[in-house]
């Protein structure tokens, strides 16, 4: 009797993650780095070139702050969530702090959140774009 070949299987990667280890300095550097520069972004914006205020100071440790926490809690997630949510877990931060930005200059709340509305998609689409062609 004729047997049949077996047919190959595409071999899914292994993504090697420290289980027990903890967090990896990656991890918690890059979030840490990015609260930074937009606490400080948000700091410099309200300044304006004028004299520095206990107010200004909180606005960008507050801001910064925040905005670390939502990327490393996004960073922790991301992997579990499938690629369409993901995606527009990215886009959403990055549409939200473009737009806050955006309304420390003094504009409108409507052009604020126009401008985020716009980066927020963008965003979207381009890390879809990146995760569809790189998965299974």
């Amino acid at each position: 009797m004729a047997t049949h070949a077996t047919m190959p299987t595409r071999r899914r990667r292994q993504v090697s993650t420290p289980a027990h280890h903890g967090p990896s300095a990656l991890s918690w550097a890059v979030p840490v780095t990015l609260g930074v520069i937009l606490g400080f972004w948000a700091f410099f914006i309200k300044r304006d070139g004028g004299a520095t205020t206990n107010g200004q100071i909180w606005l960008g440790v507050v801001s910064g702050v925040a905005f670390a926490v939502l990327c490393y809690a996004l960073v922790r997630v991301r992997w579990a969530l499938p690629r369409e949510p993901r995606a527009a877990a990215y886009g959403v931060l990055t549409g939200g702090a473009v737009g806050f930005l955006y309304s420390l200059h003094g504009n409108s709340v409507l052009a604020s959140s126009l401008l985020g509305l716009l980066l927020a998609a963008g965003m979207t689409c381009t890390m879809f774009y990146a995760y569809y062609t790189r998965e299974d």
